[in-house]
């Protein structure tokens, strides 16, 4: 029997990086699995692999979001879990408050925050008509800590932290959990796009600038997205049952410099 046997989770973002380490690990312990994403061609062959479904979504179109909570609930009876990983990063290296554009500002924030509201807030009264459920929202370790060159995204990360603790006290009653997860360096391609451009910038290779990423981190190694997955799975599972409203870090110790 798989940990999260029976449940139905919806993961958006789930085409790629921890969305998609995270699709297979749900769908491997027992989950009927809808992964949403806008790239409908790698969703869809995830999908079909793993015997998941597949919604080509916008995570800021709130009509939409309505529409696949219902969908689930229709073809599934209830929803358990949502897995809010869509996300994107903006400038990351030349995103400093004085230097980013207002239309870059409100995009990342229209994804990265309006997005994982928009699903907190259609999922919680589908939660509460299965007896309770867990929503994981994908922060970012850079929520904890100065980001100066990514205003937005660090911005945008730390306000998914108190959104998470907002929706944790409202759900609590009903059994409905919210906590935050804060990967640190993880081996994507989010965190492939930001080596080549500081590569390019700093007119190093892009080892050199890979190295320069992991100095910061104790434990000198980046994380892979099944290391994610893996705490993902936990706070879905009924594992985690008193656990709500909480942030768990994993980032090789990068928090404690």
């Amino acid at each position: 029997m798989g940990r999260v046997d029976g449940k139905v989770a919806i993961i958006t973002g789930g085409a790629g990086g921890i969305g998609d380490a995270t699709a297979r690990l749900l769908a491997e312990q027992g989950a009927k699995v809808i992964i949403t994403d806008l790239n409908q061609d790698t969703g869809e062959a995830l999908a079909a692999e793993i015997g998941a479904e597949f919604v080509a979504q916008d995570v800021t179109d709130q009509n939409l979001w309505k529409d696949i909570v219902a969908g689930a609930e229709a073809k599934h009876g209830a929803l358990h879990i949502l897995v809010n990983a869509a996300g994107i990063e903006g400038d990351m290296l030349n995103g400093a408050a004085e230097n980013v554009s207002y239309d870059d500002w409100k995009r990342v924030h229209a994804i990265n925050l309006d997005g994982t509201f928009l699903g907190c807030q259609a999922a919680m009264p589908a939660m509460r008509r299965a007896g309770g459920g867990s929503i994981i929202n994908i922060s970012s370790i850079i929520a904890f800590m100065a980001s100066p060159n990514s205003a937005a995204y660090g911005s945008s990360k730390a306000g998914v932290r108190h959104l998470t603790m907002s929706v944790a006290h409202q759900g609590a009653k009903d059994k409905i959990r919210c906590n935050s997860v804060h990967p640190g360096l993880i081996d994507t391609r989010m965190l492939k796009d930001i080596h080549s451009e500081t590569a390019r910038k700093r007119n190093v290779s892009f080892e050199e600038a890979r190295e320069i990423s992991m100095a910061r981190v104790p434990m000198g190694e980046l994380g892979l997205p099944i290391d994610v997955a893996y705490l993902i799975l936990y706070l879905a599972s009924d594992e985690s049952r008193y656990a709500t409203g909480a942030p768990f870090s994993i980032d090789g110790g990068w928090n404690l410099n």
